[in-house]
């Protein structure tokens, strides 16, 4: 498994929560920043899996806004969905972080 592989199931699982979040209560920023943010794992793991250049980058990318929207929510509320959201942030920056640093 290489680390295409995260980038694909944390894009997948950003993409649907931002879908599901909107079925569950019409919030369409709900809906553009999972997709958004999800796109671009699901680009960076491509990238990566192709060998071609910014994939890292882009999912690293993801990360950080990812971690920047999700943690400070989870702090704030204690509710497990932003808990949740802040654990893949933070696995997406170890990742895609030390990916980036041994380039």
């Amino acid at each position: 498994m290489g680390i295409e592989t995260p980038a694909y199931i944390l894009g997948a699982l950003t993409a649907g929560g931002g879908t599901f979040g909107y079925i569950k209560t019409g919030s369409i920023p709900s809906a553009v920043a999972g997709v958004t943010v999800g796109t671009l794992y699901l680009i960076g793991g491509y990238r990566i899996a192709n060998r071609l250049s910014y994939g890292v980058e882009l999912a690293l990318l993801a990360s950080i806004i990812l971690a920047g929207s999700s943690i400070p929510r989870a702090i704030r509320s204690q509710k497990p969905l932003p808990a949740g959201l802040s654990v893949l942030a933070l696995y997406g920056l170890y990742t895609y972080g030390s990916a980036f640093l041994k380039k």
